[in-house]
């Protein structure tokens, strides 16, 4: 897969200086949200704190640590807030039978939508074909359900070929979504970045900004530049 990976991403690339950027718009923010609750010490009581300011705001999920989940999932039965959970996290470098796993016991344990991240690693030593393994792996955990994957490329931590790549590789494996960041790396999600992978997968895969949009000013600059999902711990204070 390496010549038409390296093709693609050469072809990507040769559009950025086409790239125009985009006016932000006021628009409603709230079911481009993730509600995102990641920090290693959440209790039970923020948890619930959290799906019941999902619900009450019409945000599109809740992303929690895997221990939340079936925790999460019983707060939110018969809601249309979706639970996310995370594979992986936050480094990406788990085995690829291990991330598998996890992916089908969080699935058991109700998550609807998994925030996998990629082996960044294997990415920048050009293991590309590793790579698409990994994410097979957690794509086919998903498979013959309405479970969808979100690719965690660390955008922070490539150079622009490497994101085009890894976008690529994400859309060749079936995966649903691209996201930049985990929030738990140098940096978060960038316009610049988001727009770039948003070139990468069109309106084929979703584009999630996740690391630092923690206002309702950025929050529309990355829907703006192509941002369909916004993982963010500051939900409430960006609708407005």
């Amino acid at each position: 897969m390496d010549a038409p990976v390296e093709r693609i991403a050469e072809e990507v690339l040769s559009q950025l200086r086409t790239i125009q950027p985009a006016q932000p718009v006021d628009t409603d923010v709230a079911p481009f949200i993730d509600h995102t609750l990641l920090r290693p010490d959440v209790t039970s009581d923020e948890i619930d704190r959290l799906c019941a300011e999902a619900v009450l705001h019409g945000f599109a999920s809740v992303c929690v640590q895997p221990c939340h989940v079936s925790r999460a999932a019983d707060r939110l039965a018969h809601q249309s807030v979706a639970v996310g959970s995370v594979v992986g996290f936050p480094h990406g470098a788990t085995l690829t039978t291990a991330k598998r796993a996890e992916a089908e016991a969080l699935i058991e344990a109700g998550a609807t939508e998994l925030d996998m991240v990629l082996p960044v690693g294997l990415l920048k030593d050009c293991r590309w074909s590793a790579v698409a393994d990994d994410i097979t792996a957690v794509v086919g955990a998903a498979s013959g359900s309405d479970v969808l994957v979100k690719v965690i490329i660390e955008a922070c931590l490539l150079t622009d070929r490497e994101k085009v790549i890894a976008c690529v590789i994400a859309e060749s494996r079936g995966a649903d979504y691209v996201k930049t960041s985990t929030g738990f790396a140098d940096g978060g999600a960038t316009v610049d970045d988001v727009a770039l992978m948003k070139l990468a997968v069109g309106d084929r895969l979703g584009v999630k900004a996740a690391g630092g949009v923690r206002t309702r000013e950025v929050a529309l600059a990355m829907i703006a530049a192509g941002a369909t999902r916004l993982g963010t711990s500051s939900g409430p204070t960006l609708i407005g």
